[in-house]
């Protein structure tokens, strides 16, 4: 059984081999309250740059520190960087994609305001983009990616697509498109997914990608649900391409 991992942010400490280190409160509190590691127990720790170290839990109360040792320098990242681009729909349902796109190897999340998107004050968007960070640390400790997927912080769909230096391989995923997603992905290299809200983007909004240079593909004959559709395309472009 693969030991436990623990991201640690590279800005409260830094990893390196043949040290001891505390362990920040978030991680220890994690590891013995949570996980009921014990003094001993093998642990992996990586700071999401890149790579793993093993390490070795010492357990003092309910705090923790780990002697660190050799750099592995593992990489589980897809072949092909693929940045998911999805309209912002309920909580839950937001929290489950990023959590699912972050283990299905998405290089980045790109969360964007459509018109069929409610509202929310800043300040709670500003939360809501915390809180999908943290999922995506969660994510990539429990997959074991080694580098920290990029979780952008909201736009309108409007400035994605104005501030986004090439729309080459961008795929809006449309059910009225006449390519098949597969297809598509065998002909070309797909670096970003734009995943419409529930409702699916205004026809205005899907004219207006298409006309900015996005290709439009399909999943098939039936309607998806956005989380499930998100999920389905980043699976079908991370197997095409290896």
């Amino acid at each position: 059984m693969s030991a436990p991992r623990f991201y640690v942010d590279p800005a409260w400490t830094a990893l390196a081999p043949q040290v001891e280190l505390a362990l920040p409160d978030p991680v220890a509190r994690h590891a013995v309250q949570v996980l009921r590691l014990r003094d001993g127990d093998a642990v992996t720790l990586f700071d999401g740059r890149g790579g793993e170290y093993a390490a070795t839990l010492a357990v003092r109360g309910r705090a923790a520190a780990a002697a660190v040792g050799a750099h592995a320098d593992v990489e589980r990242e897809s072949r092909h960087a693929v940045t998911l681009v999805q309209a912002i729909v309920a909580p839950d349902v937001m929290d489950w994609i990023v959590r699912k796109a972050v283990e299905l190897g998405a290089a980045g999340i790109a969360p964007v305001v459509s018109s069929r998107t409610q509202r929310a004050p800043a300040e709670r968007l500003d939360r809501r983009l915390e809180r999908w960070r943290q999922i995506a640390i969660a994510a990539c400790e429990q997959c074991g990616r080694n580098r920290l997927p990029a979780v952008h912080a909201p736009v309108t769909l409007d400035e994605w697509m104005r501030t986004r230096p090439s729309m080459s391989g961008a795929v809006l995923l449309d059910p009225a498109a006449s390519t098949p997603l597969a297809e598509t992905a065998r002909a070309t290299i797909v670096r970003a997914l734009l995943i419409g809200p529930e409702g699916g983007f205004a026809d205005d909004e899907a004219a207006a990608a298409r006309a900015a240079g996005l290709a439009s593909a399909h999943l098939g004959v039936r309607i998806l649900r956005a989380e499930t559709a998100a999920l389905a395309a980043l699976a079908t472009v991370e197997a095409l391409a290896g």
